[in-house]
């Protein structure tokens, strides 16, 4: 049995908490033994404010479940196995270092980080530890985006075309830190980070990038060594009480893929004259997410690997690999961060793969 420990019970620590209750009813082995949070009203069991993508229902009952106000309280307790990390940004590198360097594995939620260093000595730390840590990149077990990356691996419809990915909607409500770009890095981070993730896990590391906006709505054209290759995304934090809207258009040889969320028949397959609905599933990238998880702890275990709280003594991550890494998660702040500079300057810039330097510095 895996015990499941949340740090942070906001909007997203109540999406894990209904993700890992949901994995615990299909049958895998784990449990909710622990969460922390500063506010009494939460580590009671009381309801977070929904967000876009959730009910924001408190999930576990406080009669069975340790709450505990500071993370080193739930850090130190030895059911605890696997730590969710859904604090506010800033907070997330230095909890996660200090979760593996208990021994426990971690799945740190998105963006790790709002600038690269924190990422990279995040990484750093992650190699001297025998446990799992996960950047939460909801958006590649999302069915829907599984999908088409399947589609675009295997060629089924031939080779993409395009590829345009739309992720808009009102400046989260639930906390007031989200305004303050030096807090959140603004929605290019928070937001647009989804689809910059996809872009670079199912299409690959751009050469370049051409942005236009600022911090908190920003359009990007990924350059390619094919430059026939078109891939684009918008993010956007827009006026208060804009609908929040999730969408891909991608183009094959042979057909065109549509994927609305707000449409009753969210993806369709266009081809030959015809949109064809695809049905794959109605759970979400949260409840994919943390299974593979789970199963990557089960699977290092099977190794003779010891689920205890004990401190690592030798790096054995390769053992078993995960969806997302941090080596991603680098990846994508690079991006980022070339992009946002992009965009103040008006121009085309080459993203400079593996020098610590972010453009324009």
């Amino acid at each position: 049995m895996i015990g499941i420990g949340i740090i942070g019970l906001g909007v997203m620590g109540t999406t894990h908490l209904a993700a890992y209750a949901a994995a615990e009813a299909a049958g895998y082995s784990c449990s909710l033994r622990a969460v922390c949070d500063e506010d009494a009203a939460r580590r009671a069991g009381k309801s977070a404010q929904a967000g876009n993508m959730q009910s924001g229902k408190a999930l576990f009952d406080p009669a069975v479940v340790t709450a505990y106000e500071k993370p080193d309280q739930l850090l130190a307790d030895p059911n605890v196995h696997l730590v969710s990390i859904c604090t506010p940004t800033w907070t997330h590198v230095d909890l996660a270092i200090a979760a593996l360097a208990v021994g426990k594995h971690v799945l740190v939620e998105k963006p790790v980080a709002i600038t690269t260093e924190p990422v990279r000595r995040l990484l750093e730390a992650s190699k001297q530890s025998n446990k799992l840590i996960m950047p939460a990149m909801c958006m590649r077990f999302w069915p829907a985006w599984a999908w088409l990356k399947d589609a675009i691996d295997t060629s089924k419809f031939g080779k993409l075309r395009a590829l345009n990915l739309q992720r808009v909607g009102s400046l989260p409500a639930w906390s007031t830190w989200f305004a303050d770009d030096r807090l959140s890095g603004g929605a290019i981070v928070d937001l647009h980070i989804h689809d910059v993730d996809f872009i670079r896990f199912a299409v690959g590391r751009p050469t370049a990038v051409t942005s236009a906006g600022h911090a908190h709505h920003v359009s990007t054209i990924y350059h390619y060594d094919d430059e026939r290759l078109h891939v684009t995304a918008q993010g956007g934090w827009l006026s208060p009480g804009t609908p929040f809207r999730m969408r891909y258009i991608a183009e094959f040889e042979q057909a065109t893929a549509d994927f609305e969320l707000a449409r009753d028949q969210q993806l369709l397959i266009c081809q030959n004259g015809n949109a064809e609905a695809v049905e794959v599933g109605k759970q979400t990238g949260y409840d994919y997410e943390v299974r593979h998880l789970l199963e990557a702890i089960k699977s290092q275990n099977t190794l003779g690997l010891s689920l205890s709280a004990a401190p690592a003594t030798a790096p054995v991550r390769s053992r078993s690999p995960l969806r997302a890494s941090l080596e991603d998660a680098v990846d994508v702040a690079i991006i980022l961060e070339t992009e946002s500079y992009a965009a103040e300057c008006g121009r085309r810039v080459a993203i400079t793969w593996g020098v610590d330097e972010p453009p324009g510095h």
